[in-house]
């Protein structure tokens, strides 16, 4: 059992890596960039733009009222609990499922904390092509986005077989 406390906590590091790295990259955009002005990084794709979203991701539920934010932050919290305790769970060598599960708690910690200290998320990449915006969003999106989906595709693939093992 050790060692798979010892792999966890190990794991757990690149949830820690992944909340700063959101946090301080949110400071610095709360420090550097106007709200709502467009600075581009790379022009006609990809602009710097300080955000605030009160909802859930693509701006879902941001004129509830209220009620979401409490809510979402439950959520998060609840989500990333879970995931911790399978982070425990998984046998040492699992990396293809702690990597996912690592990102998912990092990212939905960091938005969490917005919506706790804030009421509201601050996003601040914003990628474009001619009239077409995608939401603004920022770390902890990327971080959660990137680990649904290795989950999902952890999920669809075939486990692999010892040797041996008969298909």
């Amino acid at each position: 059992m050790e060692g798979i406390r010892t792999s966890a906590i190990a794991w757990l590091l690149l949830s820690l890596a992944v909340l700063l790295l959101d946090q301080a990259t949110k400071w610095w955009a709360m420090t550097a960039i106007p709200d709502d002005v467009a600075i581009a990084v790379v022009e006609g794709w990809w602009n710097w733009r300080r955000s605030y979203n009160p909802g859930a991701a693509f701006g879902l539920l941001g004129g509830a009222g209220g009620w979401q934010r409490p809510v979402l932050a439950a959520l998060a919290l609840g989500v990333s609990a879970y995931l911790v305790y399978s982070l425990y769970r998984l046998p040492r060598r699992a990396w293809r499922l702690a990597v996912p599960y690592a990102l998912v708690i990092g990212g939905a910690l960091g938005n969490a904390a917005d919506r706790l200290s804030r009421g509201q998320v601050v996003d601040f990449i914003q990628w474009y092509w001619r009239d077409f915006f995608w939401p603004t969003f920022n770390v902890a999106d990327m971080a959660i986005v990137i680990g649904a989906v290795a989950i999902a595709a952890n999920g669809l693939m075939p486990p692999k077989l010892s040797q041996g093992q008969a298909a």
